[in-house]
């Protein structure tokens, strides 16, 4: 009997290397695209995988190639609840400690599709240490898939939808009164390729990374600071 074709297309680091470290060696023959160009149906056709993986993908995926191949997709929200973008950052700015990572079938609907598994998801740490904990549960979760090929089921519950954050929603807001807010505003958007948390004043731009709250109450972190490109239509940033 001859092996089956997998594909698992990411364009996120820490997705890569989970690839090329655990995921590669998992049975079956095993393919990795990392560029939007790469992801043709031609290529898919010759492929002829049994399953998609798309972990962190952030690209809309043709029609004909869901059409084609089962594709399989995570969202960390507990769906339907917390479709749509941004789900960590939209999360802990809700003040939800944990989440569930759902492995759902891609659809023409975003976040729409049925649910194959669902595992919880921790919130504590960065940005980018939760999606190297994601990644490390999105690995076990296409083995799972990959060896009991479970047959999806439609999401079930009241819909809601999160918006994707915009890169001027990074300015931290001047209504945070309690360091433990303004903590996790910082490390829910300290990840690579994500705009940092950041103030302007003066002309300048002040962003904030790894951050870490003392026992004490104190934030210590790393800040960048850059001359200010150019003022915003709307003065997020008066500081008093």
């Amino acid at each position: 009997m001859s092996k089956k074709v997998y594909i698992v297309a990411t364009i996120r680091p820490w997705n890569i290397n989970i690839f090329n470290n655990i995921i590669s060696n998992y049975p079956g023959h095993w393919h990795l695209i990392t560029a939007v160009k790469d992801l043709t149906l031609e290529k898919i056709k010759q492929l002829n995988p049994r399953y998609i993986f798309f972990p962190h993908w952030s690209h809309i995926v043709p029609r004909s190639i869901t059409d084609f191949s089962e594709c399989v997709c995570f969202h960390e929200t507990d769906v339907p609840f917390g479709r749509g973008g941004s789900p960590i950052q939209n999360l802990i700015v809700r003040g939800y400690k944990e989440t569930k990572i759902t492995a759902l079938r891609m659809t023409k609907d975003l976040d729409a599709g049925p649910v194959y598994l669902k595992h919880r998801l921790s919130l504590q740490g960065r940005a980018e240490d939760i999606y190297i904990r994601s990644s490390k549960i999105i690995a076990g979760i296409i083995r799972e898939i990959i060896t009991k090929e479970p047959v999806p089921k439609p999401q079930k519950g009241k819909v809601v939808v999160f918006q994707r954050r915009t890169p001027e929603q990074s300015v931290i807001p001047l209504k945070l009164k309690a360091i433990d807010e303004i903590f996790d505003y910082l490390r829910m958007l300290d990840a690579a390729e994500y705009p940092k948390a950041f103030i302007e004043r003066g002309g300048f731009r002040y962003e904030f990374s790894r951050p870490i709250l003392l026992r004490t109450g104190v934030i210590q972190a790393d800040v960048r600071i850059s001359k200010q490109k150019s003022r915003r239509k709307n003065d997020f940033t008066k500081l008093s």
